[in-house]
């Protein structure tokens, strides 16, 4: 499979530049050049295969000749080994929604699904190309420990993690920030995570400083991350048996929903994505109204998702504006200046497959109290925000990503039920570990500086 890239199609690319570089050089998102779409027979097949076997089949359609298909199903193996469900997901019902629980893995988020993948995947490459690389990612809570726990230790790699200063919650960061190991290394920008997310963009354009450190990027704008993510809509659906399946998605970035958006254009009967949002709702301005314009960012119980400029909708504007990367570029112009409004016939496209809805933070907290009290039963906010929209749009048969585990927001919990979840016991020991992480100013030189003054 060959990839190209959002704003400029000219180009084509393998799956291992695409996985390597995570941003192409103009600033665009990599995408297949052409999306295999699997038929009736593929998917009766699929259904019968457990969680590693699948995942080897889906993703092995996108890694061409990078890697052989057995030595990708013994890193896929390998990398699902430390999760505490058998079949790394589990399924559990909630007066009729059913709950997605994608929160199984080292550090309790959906991001470990693609995470541990994705660290092995690294070391494969490093060990078959003999190179050293340096990571760099901005995260709003959960990926940077995610990144952490899949790269820690690991020969010829370092991590950059930036996270926004005060912005997420204690245990968020404390998974991080307590990793002793060499090559991590964990950064608060006195910023939001916008501002973390464009310092990485800026370093990434920078092809002097992003060629000179080997820099790779393990965001959600990583294509690598996406084909993981699209592996538990397949699941889920075989699982459940049914003839179409909708589901409601707690996002920010936009990625985890663009992965089932990818499940769909390749032929799994998804009937629609709810994009669910907290306060911060630019999505849901967006999907609903056409209304893509950024506003001041608000701190909630659901940091994840405090965030207003999603970097994967980017390649829902190239799918809807057929492939066209001249337009697309032109696009993001508009997004940068902050004046980018979606046209009708762009915005009905959309709407096939996209419904959106926000909640307030009373109505993520009465979520939460709800379900404790009527099905014993403590969500997270975020997958609250799932439920609450699910809901809102009378969705109720439908299934909700549950994106992480309650113990990670303990201030969200005690607000809303009086109660503290528990960290699994083999995260216990961050509570009272020293942290370690430097804080520097909101200024791409500043990380720069850091990052060269380390590797």
């Amino acid at each position: 499979m060959k990839y190209t890239s959002t704003r400029n199609n000219t180009n084509e690319f393998t799956f291992e530049k695409v996985f390597i570089k995570g941003l192409s050089d103009e600033g665009g998102l990599f995408v297949p050049k052409d999306l295999k779409k699997f038929s009736d027979e593929d998917l009766k097949k699929f259904a019968k295969l457990d969680y590693n076997n699948l995942a080897t089949e889906i993703i092995f359609q996108f890694s061409g000749s990078f890697i052989t298909k057995e030595k990708l199903h013994q890193l896929i193996i390998k990398s699902y080994k430390k999760f505490r469900e058998k079949n790394i997901v589990k399924i559990i019902d909630i007066e009729g929604i059913k709950l997605l629980e994608l929160f199984h893995g080292p550090t309790l988020a959906f991001k470990d699904i693609a995470m541990q993948f994705i660290g092995n995947l690294y070391e494969y490459y490093l060990e078959k190309n003999n190179h050293k690389i340096n990571i760099i990612v901005a995260t709003s809570g959960d990926t940077g420990a995610a990144a952490i726990d899949a790269i820690k230790g690991k020969k010829n790699i370092n991590i950059f993690v930036l996270h926004p200063q005060n912005k997420i919650s204690s245990v968020q960061r404390k998974i991080m920030t307590t990793v002793d190991e060499n090559n991590v290394f964990n950064i608060a920008v006195d910023g939001n995570f916008d501002d973390c997310q464009n310092i990485v963009k800026q370093m990434f354009s920078d092809l002097d400083f992003s060629k000179s450190i080997n820099m790779s990027g393990v965001n959600s704008i990583n294509w690598a991350r996406i084909i993981a993510q699209s592996v538990y809509y397949f699941y889920t659906y075989f699982k459940l048996g049914k003839e179409t399946i909708s589901f409601s998605v707690p996002t920010g970035n936009f990625g985890d929903v663009f992965a089932g958006y990818l499940a769909k254009k390749m032929g799994l009967p998804i009937d629609k994505l709810i994009v669910a949002t907290n306060d911060n709702d630019i999505l849901h301005r967006a999907i609903s109204k056409g209304d893509y314009i950024s506003k001041e960012v608000k701190e909630t119980f659901s940091p994840s998702m405090d965030i207003q400029l999603a970097s994967n909708f980017e390649r829902l504007i190239y799918y809807i504006n057929d492939s066209d990367s001249q337009k697309t570029s032109e696009i993001m112009k508009k997004v940068k200046k902050n004046s980018y409004k979606i046209e009708k016939n762009n915005l009905d496209i959309i709407q096939k497959d996209f419904l959106s809805e926000s909640c307030n933070e009373k109505e993520t907290l009465d979520i939460i109290k709800k379900n404790y009290k009527e099905n014993n039963i403590i969500l997270d906010p975020h997958t609250a925000v799932g439920v609450g929209a699910a809901k809102k749009l009378s969705f109720n048969d439908c299934v909700v990503l549950s994106t992480a585990h309650p113990c990670k927001f303990p201030d969200a919990t005690k607000k809303a039920i009086n109660v503290h979840e528990k960290l699994p016991k083999e995260l216990r020991h961050v509570l009272d570990k020293d942290e370690n992480f430097q804080v520097l100013k909101n200024n791409t030189e500043d990380v720069k500086n850091f990052i060269k003054s380390k590797i």
